[in-house]
């Protein structure tokens, strides 16, 4: 069954191309399209082949995979790509879209007669392309056997939520909320040994084996310290994911003042031009522009 699986994946950015990557290692057919088509060109060498519209990339596709930068992006993408879709393929919606961006997706999957698949995951860059993401599906029983190939090939496991689109992004947004206040703080308390004078690896030996150590905590200083935050996740996308948590918790009347204020950080650090590297970055927001 996995050789006889075709894939469109629409978007080749880091999680996308790492995706792509991996679906091609499993012997799985695989078309991609992305609106810059040079970031999709190196997926050729995998045995992917790029196509220059998305209406090519899914033509006859058993599954749909997106994963672009927001509801609206892809919603403009798919519906772009109509004309190539087959009614019954399955759509594996791997973006953040949000509460409120995720019921115009579920809608145009119900009008193109599409087995819609609720499908954000957890995991940056580096599991990306190890293939050991964790999937947070929610979906029709009928499309599990189709998507599974896929779901084995980008990730460790797949959660199953339910069958009502929506249960995999509100628990997205919850995992999200914790991951970003946790990428705050490393930034944080690394500004601040900054700004007093200490070093940071006596901070992290300090706490180290204890239980507020953790490798998250060492990646990210890594990162800070290295001075070089090669994105795994950028700043900018962080910046549209907590956008997305705040107004979720507004809606269901939850005050989150930390991911309120977290928004804040990414947006003074993307103003400081520092929005397509680490979402880590939020570090440079604590300092004011002479400074950085």
């Amino acid at each position: 069954m996995t050789n006889q699986t075709s894939v469109g994946v629409l978007g080749t950015g880091i999680m996308g191309a790492a995706m792509a990557r991996n679906l091609c290692r499993a012997g799985l057919d695989v078309r991609v399209w992305n609106r810059t088509r040079a970031r999709a060109e190196p997926l050729a060498e995998e045995g992917a082949r790029v196509c220059d519209e998305p209406a090519e990339a899914v033509d006859g596709a058993d599954v749909v995979l997106t994963i672009l930068f927001d509801s609206a992006a892809t919603l403009a993408a798919m519906r772009a790509a109509a004309p190539g879709l087959a009614a019954g393929a399955v759509w594996l919606q791997c973006t953040t879209a949000g509460l409120d961006g995720l019921p115009p997706l579920a809608g145009f999957a119900g009008d193109q007669g599409l087995l819609f698949v609720d499908a954000p995951v957890l995991g940056t860059r580096q599991p990306a392309e190890a293939g050991q993401l964790t999937v947070l599906a929610a979906g029709p029983a009928e499309a599990r056997a189709t998507a599974a190939p896929v779901l084995d090939a980008i990730g460790a496991r797949t959660v199953w939520t339910g069958e009502e689109p929506g249960a995999a992004t509100r628990l997205k947004l919850v995992c999200n909320s914790w991951v970003l206040a946790v990428t705050h703080g490393v930034a944080e308390a690394l500004a601040l040994s900054h700004g007093l004078g200490v070093d940071p690896q006596d901070f992290l030996d300090a706490v180290a084996g204890g239980p507020l150590d953790m490798g998250y905590l060492r990646a990210k200083s890594a990162l800070i310290r290295s001075g070089e935050p090669t994105p795994s996740f950028t700043v900018d996308t962080a910046e549209k994911d907590t956008r997305l948590i705040v107004a979720a918790g507004d809606a269901a009347g939850v005050r989150l003042d930390v991911a309120a204020a977290g928004a804040e950080r990414f947006r003074r650090a993307a103003e400081l031009g520092h929005g397509g590297e680490d979402m880590v970055a939020s570090y440079y927001a604590s300092f004011p522009l002479a400074a950085d």
